[in-house]
């Protein structure tokens, strides 16, 4: 339990950057959004249908070992003739090997931060300085959901991926366990938004989270989540939301001006 503790210590540790502050940097993009959509996180064809379509990949500081996975940021470019003062919501796919850049977009989040009808100009340009902030994901009407990973084998092996993760929040730890029972076996992550287990407990499943907020965290419990008959490929509702907001370990910043 003393090392569990610890290691949860350094977890939550891990998640205190000033996430909501404004950051500058550059951005590229993906000419085909299938390129993030294959991505580090796991998400596969399921991403396309986050933030339409509007992926992006992100350094290890924002992928953050996959706890980053999911995350949604406010970002634009920089250049005033071409871009709006709002740019658009994009959502971390991906992991961004490179260093010249921070994000790198679909081509439809990369035309998205432009003026109306210069899309194809932003596109010409091929790299721009943005300034970006991490925001709460919303997902309305939508709950964290369960997608059982084809690589599952009852009753041996066990591997699902988080879906909807609302809030501006990260999950670090994860445990399973029988419906009604208050024997809980851990998880790991696999990658990106991949847990598994090899420990699988039978009938039906409830899934516990610790989920971060900055330097804070707390467990979420979802009672009752996989039917005992759970399938692969299938995405189950865990019946609970994510609504969190991340509350910092630095000091304020002002970042009135994007208003």
């Amino acid at each position: 339990m003393a090392l569990f503790l610890c290691v949860l210590f350094l977890l939550l540790s891990s998640a205190s950057a000033c996430d909501r502050c404004l950051h500058q940097s550059k951005a590229a993009y993906f000419s085909k959004a299938s390129a993030l959509s294959a991505g580090a996180c796991g998400y596969g064809s399921l991403a396309l249908g986050l933030s339409g379509g509007h992926l992006a990949a992100g350094v290890s500081s924002l992928y953050k070992d996959g706890a980053g996975c999911g995350a949604c940021f406010q970002i634009r470019c920089k250049n005033s003739t071409l871009c709006s003062s709002e740019g658009t919501r994009i959502t971390l796919t991906d992991l961004n090997h490179g260093n010249e850049t921070d994000f790198v977009l679909s081509s439809r989040a990369f035309m998205a931060m432009a003026n109306k009808g210069m899309g194809r100009d932003i596109l010409k340009l091929g790299i721009v300085d943005v300034e970006y902030k991490r925001i709460p994901c919303e997902y309305k009407n939508q709950n964290l959901a369960v997608r059982v990973e084809e690589s599952s084998q009852k009753p041996n092996y066990l591997a699902i991926k988080l879906m909807y993760q609302g809030g501006q929040t990260e999950v670090v730890a994860m445990d399973v366990a029988q419906v009604g029972s208050a024997n809980w076996n851990f998880m790991s992550r696999n990658h990106g938004a991949v847990w598994d287990t090899s420990r699988v407990p039978n009938g039906a499943l409830q899934f516990r989270f610790v989920v971060t907020s900055g330097f804070d965290g707390k467990w979420i419990w979802a009672k009752s989540v996989l039917p005992a008959d759970w399938k692969t490929g299938v995405i189950y509702d865990s019946g609970v939301q994510i609504t969190d907001i991340a509350k910092e370990g630095c000091s304020p910043c002002d970042d009135s001006h994007w208003r």
